[in-house]
């Protein structure tokens, strides 16, 4: 991310994501006494904008909460259907009224070759708090995970089976950013 920022400055120019490329995946897991009764989610959606200002040396990136979807392999068709009603609805997203998801970085920091820590405020759900990203360049690609806890964000882990099969507090972002040419 930071020789990204810095190769950006060369050039002068401020630059786009390249929104029909970059991805972002959230993987969130099970917990409870009965967990093996249930599964874990996989849930995917476009970033579907974002700019690298080389003057501010700064990183955001929006997510259309809405364009969520959950791919669950192992999840029947029927499963996904309602964990994708649940997600995107008022007790978990609610993503009719928070629309966006966004990130903001306010520094990084090289963490080794071709690596950084980035540090900047998510906006989830209607709230902002800090995270880290720890990202990697990889063949013009800038991969990097975020995990943090949903609580902190005001949104309350699901459960199920009376309690005995419910959702982990910790999800962990998964995401791909490539730059618009």
């Amino acid at each position: 991310m930071w020789s990204m920022v810095c190769a950006l400055t060369a050039s002068g120019q401020p630059r786009a994501i390249d929104a029909a490329k970059s991805t972002m995946t959230v993987h969130v897991y099970k917990t409870g006494m009965l967990s093996a009764l249930g599964h874990d989610h996989e849930i995917s959606a476009l970033v579907t904008a974002g700019t690298v200002d080389t003057a501010g040396r700064k990183v955001e990136l929006q997510v259309n909460a809405a364009a969520l979807r959950v791919q669950d392999p192992k999840g029947s068709d029927k499963d996904r259907g309602e964990i994708q009603a649940n997600m995107l609805g008022p007790d978990v997203l609610d993503a009719e009224k928070h629309k966006e998801i966004r990130f903001r970085s306010t520094s990084a920091e090289s963490a080794g070759e071709g690596g950084w820590k980035v540090s900047g405020e998510l906006t989830l759900h209607g709230a902002t708090q800090p995270v880290s990203i720890d990202v990697h360049e990889r063949d013009g690609h800038y991969v990097g995970t975020c995990r943090f806890n949903i609580t902190n964000f005001g949104i309350k882990p699901i459960k199920a089976a009376g309690g005995t099969v419910r959702v982990k507090d910790e999800v962990q972002i998964d995401f791909d950013i490539q730059l618009a040419h």
